[in-house]
């Protein structure tokens, strides 16, 4: 496919907006398009981005959290309307509603509800964090914490932000306690129930979580899990930003502190990866069997229509189950997509997704972040390029 548009565009944000760049297209299930851009070193440019580079997918992580979820609902060892006290028990009982912390402001914070009150924590369900209207708040600042487990506590004893099922407020707290309770059920660390359950079936070699020492900010990640080892040397993975918590460029570390806190596996982000892999990730969930689940694709039809079926009409954005869904705005990522588009952005500069109408799946990863969280413009980059691609596509047909 001649996307020789879309490739200009984002070959021209390189050193603009960001230092490097993949891009891949799959249409009917083919790998039509397959690009890497940039530079991983943008000040010397000695090493080129290449295919295998591997990027911090930051929330494009909550997918797999949420597949391999899903795939525990599909066995009948959990359900959507099970309350995630009936598997974490340590988080019940009533909470205060109250502001969190604003993530991008130090000393902010952020009001979601103008009311006080008390939210029941016991009564919260797993559809509720899926869809993120859970009441609990978007960020809480738990790499503040002296260790994972006390990280681990003060997500578990969290106040509210509003009261359940009013409102939709984007929460990695919801997806980190999700996280915690796949580990429950599974009796497996969250990076080997995501390997076992999602990457290995899938044959997905670039994909895994990079594990740290969360005892020490300032010691390098230690194991790198499930991903072959000529590509655990930190050269071949896309710097971030520079951060000011662990003083140094961030490069062969999760970009998350949140996430670095409590080891580099998180129900919210940790996932390192490659488009080539993303988007044979996210071919998943169009290619869908409507009989019994086989090896590949993973999940039955019935439920890739249950995650991708909105429950937000009327309160907010577009939810489904773990995916964002078509949004009418034209400044969204998914907006140059059909209706029925679904997919998700992470905060590094990476996005995933699927239009079923086209039969299109789309991964475009950056780490955008690299030039620190002010003036960002990742947002337009997207949407330039998903434009390009999708106008190209429909001038073909």
């Amino acid at each position: 496919m001649n996307l020789t548009k879309a490739q200009t565009i984002l070959q021209n944000a390189i050193g603009e907006v960001t230092p490097a760049a993949q891009l891949v297209v799959r249409h009917h299930d083919a790998l039509v398009f397959s690009k890497a851009l940039g530079w991983l070193d943008p000040e010397t440019h000695e090493r080129p981005t290449q295919p295998d580079t591997l990027f911090d997918m930051a929330s494009v992580s909550k997918l797999f959290t949420v597949t391999a979820f899903m795939t525990l609902v599909e066995e009948g060892r959990v359900a959507l309307d099970t309350p995630l006290s009936a598997v974490v028990p340590e988080f019940g009982g009533l909470r205060p509603i109250q502001p969190y912390e604003d993530p991008l402001s130090p000393g902010g914070m952020v009001a979601v509800s103008e009311g006080s009150g008390f939210v029941d924590a016991g009564r919260v369900t797993f559809h509720d964090l899926l869809t993120h209207t859970s009441g609990l708040p978007a960020w809480r600042p738990l790499y503040r914490q002296p260790t994972a487990d006390a990280a681990r506590q003060m997500a578990l004893d969290t106040f509210f932000s509003y009261p359940t099922g009013t409102q939709v407020v984007y929460s990695d707290i919801g997806l980190i306690l999700l996280g915690m309770a796949i580990e429950r059920l599974a009796g497996q660390s969250l990076d080997a129930v995501v390997h076992n359950r999602v990457t290995a079936p899938l044959n997905l070699r670039h994909t895994g979580y990079l594990l740290n020492s969360p005892g020490n900010i300032t010691d390098p990640p230690s194991t790198i899990h499930s991903l072959p080892s000529k590509i655990q040397n930190p050269k071949s993975i896309a710097p971030t930003e520079f951060c000011a918590w662990r003083n140094r460029r961030i490069v062969g570390a999760v970009h998350d502190e949140n996430a670095y806190r409590l080891g580099g596996v998180a129900g919210h982000a940790g996932v390192f990866s490659t488009a080539e892999d993303i988007a044979a990730f996210g071919q998943v969930f169009l290619d869908r069997p409507t009989g019994q689940r086989r090896g590949f694709p993973l999940l039955l039809s019935s439920t890739v229509d249950a995650m991708t079926r909105c429950y937000t009409d009327g309160i907010g954005a577009r939810r489904g189950l773990g995916f964002a869904l078509w949004s009418p705005d034209p400044e969204a990522s998914s907006n140059p997509f059909s209706r029925r588009a679904f997919g998700h952005t992470g905060f590094t500069g990476t996005c995933l997704w699927m239009d079923p109408e086209r039969d299109l799946v789309v991964a475009l990863l950056t780490n955008e972040v690299y030039n620190g969280r002010q003036n960002r413009g990742i947002a337009g980059l997207r949407v330039a390029v998903h434009r390009a691609i999708v106008e190209t596509m429909d001038h073909r047909q």
